[in-house]
């Protein structure tokens, strides 16, 4: 999630949306696209029942070709916290220490709705999941990333009210296919060269979801052929589905009903056993990577306004929680006890010590990165939660986005003033600033490939280039 959004409670009015099959005459303005299909069924909001169970799929989407071309450059970040899920970019080639003046070279712009949803990016294409406001429709895009230029979207109805953004999560892509999930909790699986659809799934119509309040934080997560989600529904907590097809492989039972947050599961390897990590409604949940059985599970951590970030895995099963509101941060270490898992509390932190309301902190080398909650300091924490050192009063971030690359720390503020630091347990050293955004709320998650940084605000996405001259 990230992610990737304010939860003040405050409702925008919404614009009144376009809906049923008045929508498609409106998609039709766009003069240099070619539309696939030209007559889709389902435009007109009812579904076609496929699958298994009786399950309902919309069978609605356009997709509409751009002249953009992928970029021929190497390297990708195929997902949420990219290849490694620990937000550290491998770039590929070296990196400035310095910038000029006018700060990092902007290599390209592109005006998005109001969001916070971060980029993927894989062979030369940059994946975002926009939301178009006028046409009341989830708009996946697949970008150049040479200039920016699009090279097709794939667009279905979904009726989404100006909620402090509408967009929120970041794609994720593998065997040439490209998964999404949309604010209202709709899962896409489309071809990712092509754009072509795959299948869809509705996890509130066929799980019981409950929308989060301010609409689908969580990110998709692509693992060996599997898509796997968190519906937390009426019997499924926890969801695998074939990356192929669609087709349920597996569900985690939902004994005590919990419902989905903001937050993304995360992958863990403890003892040779895979698991998945969740933050719940009301718990954190482990399950098996083969069957999707509960491993273990905890009420030690909860958020009762909104879970946002997601969990840290550290080495040796232990993993680290830290949300917003006062809630600080946990630090748990698994544990096997006659054959079964429990997570055992080592730390908990109070919010003046470290806690995060939207960002997932970085694991870097042994230490802990994150922008503390209290006051918006960078801090580095080692890997038993003990402060090491913190930016200080005059170096202030807010709420938005960072990530490593080459031992430097790329942090985005609020306003979309982008600071350069040394990745260091030895104290914070500044190394260059510059604005790169004019806009606001620049809270979605970035992404680096070959030393091409993306970085949005409410409304745009840039490139930059911060590779070494």
């Amino acid at each position: 999630m990230n992610n990737r959004f304010t939860v003040v409670p405050l409702f925008v009015p919404a614009v009144g949306a376009v809906l049923g099959i008045a929508a498609v005459a409106v998609w039709l303005r766009a003069s240099s696209a070619v539309l696939l299909p030209e007559r889709v069924p389902g435009l007109d909001r009812r579904d076609s029942t496929e699958g298994e169970e009786g399950s309902k799929i919309p069978a609605s989407g356009i997709l509409s070709r751009g002249e953009g071309k992928a970029a021929d450059l190497p390297g990708a970040w195929p997902r949420f916290r990219g290849e490694q899920f620990d937000n550290i970019a491998r770039p590929g080639v070296a990196l400035a220490r310095q910038w000029p003046v006018g700060g990092p070279k902007v290599l390209w712009s592109v005006e998005l709705g109001e969001g916070y949803a971060g980029p993927a990016v894989f062979a030369g294409r940059v994946y975002v999941l926009d939301y178009d406001r006028e046409n009341a429709a989830d708009a996946l895009r697949c970008l150049s990333l040479a200039d920016g230029r699009e090279i097709w979207r794939f667009s279905y109805p979904s009726n989404v009210k100006r909620n402090h953004g509408m967009s929120r999560t970041v794609p994720a892509i593998a065997e040439n296919r490209v998964v999404s999930i949309g604010p209202k909790c709709q899962v896409t699986c489309l071809d990712a060269l092509s754009g072509e659809k795959q299948w869809q799934i509705d996890l509130v119509r066929q799980y019981g979801t409950t929308v989060p309040p301010w609409y689908t934080g969580q990110c998709p997560l692509i693992d060996r052929g599997r898509v796997i989600l968190a519906p937390g529904g009426r019997d499924a907590l926890l969801l695998a589905v074939e990356l192929a097809t669609g087709k349920p492989v597996w569900k985690t039972p939902n004994p005590h009903g919990w419902k989905m947050t903001h937050s993304s599961i995360m992958p863990l390897e403890h003892r040779g056993r895979r698991m998945f990590v969740y933050c719940a409604s009301d718990g954190v949940v482990g399950v098996s990577a083969e069957d999707g059985s509960i491993l273990w599970e905890t009420t030690e951590w909860k958020i009762s306004i909104a879970t946002v970030p997601s969990p840290l895995p550290l080495p040796d099963g232990r993993i680290f929680f830290s949300g917003g509101y006062n809630a600080g941060a946990l630090l748990v270490q698994l544990e096997e006890s006659t054959g079964a898992l429990a997570p055992k509390v080592l730390a908990r932190l109070k919010a003046g010590q470290f806690g995060s309301t939207q960002q997932t902190p970085i694991f870097f080398q042994g230490h802990i990165y994150g922008v503390r909650e209290k006051d918006k300091e960078l801090v580095c924490l080692d890997a038993s939660g003990k402060e090491l050192w913190r930016s200080g009063s005059e170096h202030r971030f807010g709420l938005g986005p960072y990530l490593i690359a080459d031992g430097l720390l790329y942090v985005l503020s609020d306003e979309g003033v982008l600071t350069l630091a040394a990745a260091s347990p030895k104290g914070y050293q500044q190394l260059a600033q510059a604005r790169v955004l004019d806009g606001h709320d620049a809270w979605g998650p970035m992404a680096m490939v070959g030393g091409r940084l993306l970085v949005r605000d409410f409304t745009r996405m840039i490139c930059v280039d911060v590779s070494q001259p």
